[in-house]
């Protein structure tokens, strides 16, 4: 599953790279394999022991490496004292979480932000801004206490992302050219929409990994039947979005818009990460369709 949300990396620099104009492209993949080298480099030295090596509270401990009571160099499953799952398992399904954290701050930032401030912003983010949120909640840290859950990530990687990425471009402004001299609104279309549309297949096969994974087994008859429900409704709330944002944009636009449809399927994606095992097939398709007619209503209010 750890496989699967790693090859969502390539599906956020597909997308974003047919989302931006052609003189961008080079540098928006550069940034997109890069944060992800610095995502697993980061997340071994610092990410790791501050996201896991806590006892609740605000301020988690900080430290190197993995720490000299944390059992990530000496427990595989099944041992005496393990957990139900490898804790090397763990650790790699939660660096390709902070990489695709940080691949919401590149979509964003996309034409905003030069390379090596972005891959600075990158350590910072990956090292620490994730896993420090991270402790508060799947670390057993002050969110934990007071019952907060978080199936797959849709606030601790998601919203996390989106937050630093809503900071960034609150800095940076608007791309270049994105308004014009009286303050009139340029569209400025992507230079390729057929690799967007193939990021978004690859965003939409990589889910499943990243919510199916997040049961963190499947060696029982519950746990395996629990994943298959979470590939179903994570399925069906992407379709949700999908459509919904189709029929909204054709609504407004009186066309349909190819950008809004890709956008409306991970919006709906991304809706159903808080809790992809309790909703019913059916419920899944609506709580999708909603994220899919919100981010059709939002990028018409930055307009």
């Amino acid at each position: 599953c750890a496989v699967l949300v790693m090859w969502m990396a390539c599906g956020f620099a597909m997308l974003e790279a047919g989302l931006v104009r052609t003189k961008s492209t080079t540098e928006i993949l550069a940034k997109n394999i890069s944060l992800f080298a610095i995502a697993s480099v980061m997340y071994l030295l610092v990410g790791y022991y501050i996201m896991y090596s806590s006892d609740g509270g605000i301020f988690p401990s900080l430290g190197m490496l993995i720490g000299s009571e944390n059992t990530l160099a000496d427990v595989t499953a099944g041992g005496d004292d393990a957990p139900y799952y490898s804790a090397r398992a763990d650790f790699f399904f939660q660096i390709v979480f902070a990489g695709a954290c940080m691949s919401i701050v590149s979509g964003a930032v996309a034409e905003r932000m030069k390379l090596w401030a972005f891959l600075g912003f990158a350590v910072i983010m990956t090292g620490f801004i994730y896993p420090i949120q991270g402790a508060w909640s799947w670390g057993g840290g002050w969110l934990s206490e007071l019952g907060y859950s978080d199936y797959a990530g849709s606030g601790i990687v998601h919203m996390a992302g989106a937050a630093a990425a809503l900071a960034g471009v609150l800095l940076l402004g608007p791309r270049q050219g994105k308004y014009g001299a009286n303050g009139q609104i340029n569209a400025i279309p992507g230079s390729n929409l057929p690799l967007s549309t193939l990021g978004i297949f690859i965003l939409w096969m990589g889910w499943f990994g990243f919510n199916g994974g997040s049961e963190l087994k499947i060696s029982d008859v519950a746990s395996a039947n629990n994943v298959a429900q979470v590939m179903v409704n994570t399925n069906l709330a992407a379709a949700g979005g999908l459509l919904a944002a189709m029929a909204t944009a054709r609504v407004l636009f009186g066309k349909t818009d190819l950008t809004m449809v890709l956008n409306g399927a991970l919006a709906g994606l991304v809706s159903i990460t808080a809790d992809p095992l309790s909703p019913s097939a059916l419920s899944a398709v609506l709580i999708g369709g909603v994220g899919g007619i919100i981010v059709v209503l939002s990028v018409l209010g930055l307009d």
